[in-house]
């Protein structure tokens, strides 16, 4: 059914174009004639020509906000003589890497480009046989692997792209506290703090580099899991350091807190100077009166990895939590290492503000 709607949705983009029967997942040595006098026309010619796809093995890092070119060449073994009509088809693999989402579909100099992808991709065809996919403007939800698809109505080959977003990885919990998320609940927490549910990959980047929390959180692959850099008792006893799973979990009876995942800014983050603490709501209005808006956690978390934000001040955050980043720990300051510290979810108070502002 998958090849039958690109089928379709190729023909309507090139209507006029032979129609060819497509073959996936091998090479052919033959072509067909499309008469049947007897004389040969119908029968099997060999040719022994196979289409090869290129790729990269090694994984694209980027950041949220480039533009990045995934790359994909074609070739033919041995060289053809004749140039061959080419078809190509981009699309993006789910998490369990069966289900594709169309990303662009192209015949010669027409293509489409589908969903959260309209507009912001094209095919880079700098030389012959290139079909490599630029995005402009990367999302957060745009880290994953991607498929290349040649077609050239004899033959239909493909190879895959790994593209990763430089980021960071935080546990959150909202206002209510602790383990009162569904898996949707926590994917919703997750973007209303300008992040996006972590993958397990992402986690496993962050407990390389240290991460360590006591606390099961949704992963995008719908399991629950913590990184646990130093064991003891409470966090799943005194095994080795590692990831701590509790397997897949119903999505909508079981609730836990979340990762989330982050990268890089558009805006900055600031702490506001001001002549005096403010409530919440008087922060909002400070935050505004200076052309900016309350920094989300996911603001906050970013702008202290990639800009080494260093405030040793606690402030809002626009889920009305009381947070601070350090990144040079030093006494009263809180732990001795680098991280964004947290006074939770005050009823009351008067405190700073941390505001952000796009460039």
């Amino acid at each position: 059914m998958l090849l039958l709607s690109l089928v379709v949705t190729l023909l309507q983009l090139g209507r006029g174009s032979c129609g060819l029967p497509f073959y996936n997942g091998f090479y052919y040595d033959h072509v067909m004639n499309d008469k049947g006098n007897g004389n040969g026309n119908g029968e099997v010619h060999f040719n022994g020509v196979k289409l090869v796809v290129e790729t990269p093995e090694d994984a694209i890092f980027t950041y949220r906000g480039a533009n990045i070119t995934l790359p994909c060449r074609y070739h033919y073994e041995p060289t053809l003589q004749t140039p061959r009509k080419i078809r190509v088809k981009w699309s993006k693999l789910r998490e369990d890497n069966t289900k594709e989402r169309d990303v662009l579909v192209a015949i010669g100099l027409k293509h489409r480009s589908f969903g959260e992808f309209r507009g912001r991709v094209h095919l880079r065809q700098r030389g012959e046989q290139e079909a490599s996919l630029v995005i402009s403007d990367l999302r957060l939800q745009d880290y994953g692997k991607y498929r290349c698809e040649v077609i050239d109505g004899l033959e239909d080959e493909s190879g895959i792209v790994e593209l990763e977003l430089r980021g960071v990885v935080f546990p959150y919990q909202p206002y209510h506290g602790r383990y009162r998320l569904n898996f949707h609940e926590a994917k919703k927490a997750c973007e209303e703090q300008d992040a996006v549910i972590a993958s397990f990959e992402q986690l496993f980047k962050s407990w390389e580099e240290g991460l360590d929390w006591c606390n099961a959180g949704w992963l995008l692959d719908g399991t629950v899991q913590y990184p646990i850099s130093v064991p003891r008792e409470p966090c799943g006893g005194k095994l080795a350091p590692g990831i701590r799973s509790y397997g897949e979990r119903h999505k909508n009876l079981h609730y836990f807190d979340v990762f989330c995942f982050s990268s890089a800014l558009k805006g900055k983050v600031y702490y506001l100077a001001h002549p005096e603490k403010l409530t919440l709501e008087e922060a909002k209005q400070a935050c505004q009166d200076d052309g900016a808006e309350l920094a989300k956690v996911g603001q906050l978390y970013a702008a202290w990895k990639f800009f080494s934000l260093d405030r040793c001040d606690a402030g809002w955050l626009a889920d009305g939590s009381i947070r601070y980043p350090i990144a040079f720990p030093r006494p009263n300051c809180g732990p001795p290492e680098p991280g964004v510290r947290s006074f939770g979810f005050p009823d009351k108070g008067k405190f700073g503000v941390y505001c952000y502002k796009l460039n």
